[in-house]
């Protein structure tokens, strides 16, 4: 199954705390938190919802019925990133939050030609 980016920086959030505790990190290079604040990844997390709901309605859809889903879907983590002064998600969150998007589909048995 897809796991959603949102569940892999909580991970890392959590992780990033442990470690703060125990004293394995050092306070100046813990970074998590900051990048992925409770606000963001709750309104990543409804994009996200959204996407899914959709995409259990589209097992026979037509090809520009999927690809509006998906145009939403990265239209609405646009308005995510923009709402976070555009500096929300980097490459790398992009690719995964791209990836996830790609896998969802499969998962869904959406197929597009």
């Amino acid at each position: 199954m897809a796991e959603r980016p949102t569940t892999s920086w909580r991970d890392g959030i959590a992780e990033e705390a442990e470690e703060l505790a125990s004293g394995a990190l050092d306070p100046e290079c813990a970074c998590m938190a900051g990048l992925f604040p409770e606000n963001l990844l709750t309104a990543t997390d409804a994009v996200l919802d959204t996407y899914e709901a959709e995409l259990a309605r589209l097992a026979e859809a037509e090809d520009a019925q999927i690809l509006a889903v998906v145009e939403r879907a990265v239209l609405a983590l646009n308005a995510v990133n923009d709402a976070h002064n555009g500096s929300a998600f980097e490459t790398g969150e992009r690719e995964e939050l791209c990836d996830y998007i790609d896998e969802s589909l499969t998962e869904h048995g959406v197929d597009a030609h």
